[in-house]
């Protein structure tokens, strides 16, 4: 008989010491329905608290990198595992020796690279040339984006895409401007304004910097309380960094960055994911030429970081294939990138489309990092 049907029994014809057995039974039940009920809450208390705070940059880097629900970061015990199978996968049968990176240090928990590939829409809000970010109305614009990581997911069901807002935060200006740097810093409202838009979509930012005459460290501490955050990534184009080049303002010559410079903001950013228990931050560099980046192989790699290469040039596939070829193939520093153009690569060189995907996945290595201006 189960103790719900005896619970209703007619306790007055129960013998005396089969009532005092049940009423022990009883006092036994209630107790440990009671002790399990605060045990219960409480653990439903500490997870809310968890939850809130986002004090694990596992739990953070999943609500983080989730899009759609068809992406989520690895399980704990799956990170190493999937490391070198993934890494293989975007070496895309290199016999060189160049790919993957051999020193590369292995990836901490929250890493998103090489677990998904990164899908960027890259520009600036007061500007629509500057590229896709800034190009259409926001609605449109995140629509556009959403469709182009469909389609990269369609393209490859091995690396899954997630969504990312490019942000140029400081400009490079044609002006000098009153301290003589020639560039010019986004207001903060602006990048709340990009954080509060990928919120929506549940992408990454990147925060771009184009130092003009100023320090590129200083460009980049301008903007730290951004970069404190865990979804907040760095981009540095040497394009437009302009120091050592005669005082020469950005856009008259093709500007460059030291590894001795890239490592420097590289110390900084992983200090910075060290100091604030972050998940590994992606360190992006642009580059096209051979004289953008200096001293490539000298770039430090570690474990609080993900260095990408991002092959920045415009022109026919057959051009863009051999900058990629020159300058991300042959110099390796840890993962790649490459930046289609919706109007360079087309209007501009008389062509109807950009390069493909299937076309851009079969470079080598495969990209997993890919910027749409």
């Amino acid at each position: 008989m189960k103790w719900e049907e005896r619970n209703n029994e007619d306790l007055t014809i129960v013998q005396p010491i089969k009532y005092k057995y049940l009423r022990k039974r009883y006092v036994l039940f209630a107790g440990g329905s009671l002790i399990l009920l605060i045990l219960a809450a409480i653990l439903y208390i500490y997870q809310g608290s968890n939850a809130n705070t986002g004090n694990s940059p596992v739990a953070s880097i999943s609500k983080v990198v989730a899009t759609e629900g068809k992406a989520t970061a690895p399980q704990r015990n799956n990170f190493k595992a999937q490391y070198n199978q993934l890494m293989l996968h975007l070496a895309n049968g290199d016999t060189s020796g160049n790919w993957p990176v051999n020193n590369a240090p292995q990836p901490l928990e929250g890493a998103i690279l090489p677990y998904h590939r990164v899908i960027s829409y890259y520009g600036n809000l007061y500007s629509n040339k500057m590229g896709a970010l800034g190009k259409w109305p926001k609605e449109e614009m995140i629509t556009r984006l959403k469709a182009e990581v469909n389609k990269w997911n369609e393209a490859d069901s091995v690396i899954k895409a997630i969504p990312a807002l490019h942000y140029i935060a400081t400009t490079a200006q044609g002006s000098p401007g009153a301290d003589g740097k020639y560039r010019f810093r986004m207001p903060y409202n602006q990048v709340h304004t990009i954080l509060s838009w990928a919120k929506e979509i549940n992408a990454i930012v990147f925060i771009d910097i184009q130092a003009g005459l100023s320090d590129v460290i200083t460009e980049v501490k301008h903007y730290e309380q951004f970069l404190a955050l865990p979804n907040v990534h760095l981009g540095l184009d040497p394009e437009f960094a302009m120091k050592g080049k005669g005082g020469k303002k950005p856009g008259a010559v093709v500007g460059s960055l030291s590894a001795d410079e890239i490592n420097e903001v590289g110390d900084y950013l992983a200090n910075l994911v060290k100091k604030n228990n972050l998940p590994p931050k992606i360190f992006m560099v642009h580059r096209f030429t051979d004289g953008m980046v200096q001293n490539a192989g000298d770039i430090k790699l570690h474990p609080e970081l993900q260095v990408v290469m991002d092959m920045d040039g415009w022109g026919t596939p057959e051009l863009k294939k051999a900058t990629y070829y020159r300058c991300i193939y042959k110099e390796p520093v840890q993962f790649s990138g490459f930046k289609l153009f919706y109007v360079n690569d087309t209007e501009k060189v008389g062509r109807k489309e950009m390069m493909s995907i299937k076309e851009v996945l079969s470079l080598k290595p495969v990209p997993v990092y890919i910027q749409y201006q």
